[in-house]
């Protein structure tokens, strides 16, 4: 059986990675260059097929508290952000990582030295 090939953006493999593994909840906030991945969810409405739940956050602060909560139900919960989001969630993911709680933290990166751009 043949099988059809797509093209798409890391950032829509990501979200639809998520989808297809019966991610429980993704609690995000915009920031480039990973805004396509809530973009993304936004579009596809796991909600609709999945039950998925699919928030943006008040800050980056809050988005690694509500993974924090979900993951420690037990829920497969998930966030991305970019580097300076990232550094963001440091109190958050200490927590994270002290209770050995699992969950998806994805980290995309500017492309160039130092901040780099947001060119894709």
């Amino acid at each position: 059986m043949a099988r059809e090939l797509q093209l798409m953006k890391g950032n829509e493999a990501i979200a639809r990675a998520m989808i297809a593994s019966g991610c429980d909840g993704y609690f995000g906030y915009p920031i480039t260059p990973q805004s396509e991945v809530m973009e993304t969810l936004m579009a596809e409405k796991p909600w609709e097929t999945t039950g998925m739940t699919v928030l943006q956050a008040e800050s980056e602060v809050a988005s690694i508290n509500m993974v924090y909560g979900g993951a420690a139900t037990g829920k497969k919960v998930a966030t991305s952000s970019s580097s300076p989001g990232i550094s963001l969630m440091q109190e958050g993911l200490t927590y994270l990582a002290g209770a050995e709680i699992p969950c998806l933290v994805v980290n995309v990166m500017r492309g160039g030295p130092g901040l780099g751009t947001i060119q894709p």
